[in-house]
């Protein structure tokens, strides 16, 4: 569907474009929506951070996400965690691993800066896709405590029951493609490579 980030970005872009002028706050989720993010937002002529979470990981399938966790420490449980064994005491050491990798991310990513604050403002999530949407839904979550004036999600690709569980928390959700047939978000990008942490601090950087 998508030949890879830089289009899905300028398809997501052109969908957003009413909110060109009206000075958006784009956030990425890391670490592969950061190159999109950046795009949407010097084509909104608007503002560019990122929002942390990380996903909780399924015992022995650590690609599964049975939930996540966000800055706050505010944490989402999927409703098949307990099938994957992930009980109670798993998702607290689980959640607590993943809040050192937030910290850690978050003294790597903005060390020269305080994250900038969503609070009145139009606040616009981006992701590269979404399959369960568990750190999408932390995301949310979280910045919908700030007070924006309006919470946008937008993506390129998402399984239609997922959408229907992250619409609930935007105010506005934008998604480009919803296949029935959804194994992973990478079956929909041509060119889908790793984004590392240095590109992501690169980015930042010039923002």
């Amino acid at each position: 569907m998508f030949r890879d980030r830089n289009e899905a970005a300028t398809r997501l872009a052109d969908k957003l474009k009413a909110y060109r002028g009206q000075n958006p706050l784009v956030l990425a989720i890391p670490r592969g929506a950061v190159p999109m993010a950046k795009i949407i937002a010097d084509k909104l002529e608007g503002d560019f951070d990122v929002v942390l979470v990380r996903k909780l990981r399924a015992p022995h399938q650590p690609e599964l996400a049975i939930g996540s966790v966000n800055e706050s420490g505010w944490t989402y449980k999927s409703n098949f965690a307990e099938l994957y064994g992930a009980n109670k005491d798993y998702i607290e050491a689980e959640k607590r691993l993943q809040m050192e990798t937030i910290r850690q991310r978050r003294a790597q990513y903005t060390p020269i800066r305080p994250p900038l604050d969503p609070a009145g403002r139009i606040v616009i999530v981006i992701d590269d896709g979404l399959a369960t949407g568990a750190t999408m839904i932390s995301a949310l979550h979280g910045l919908r405590a700030s007070k924006p004036a309006k919470l946008v999600c937008a993506v390129p690709v998402a399984p239609p029951d997922t959408l229907v569980k992250v619409a609930d928390m935007a105010d506005e959700l934008v998604c480009l493609e919803a296949p029935e047939f959804f194994q992973a978000v990478g079956q929909f990008y041509q060119h889908f490579p790793q984004v590392d942490d240095a590109e992501v601090i690169e980015i930042l950087k010039g923002s």
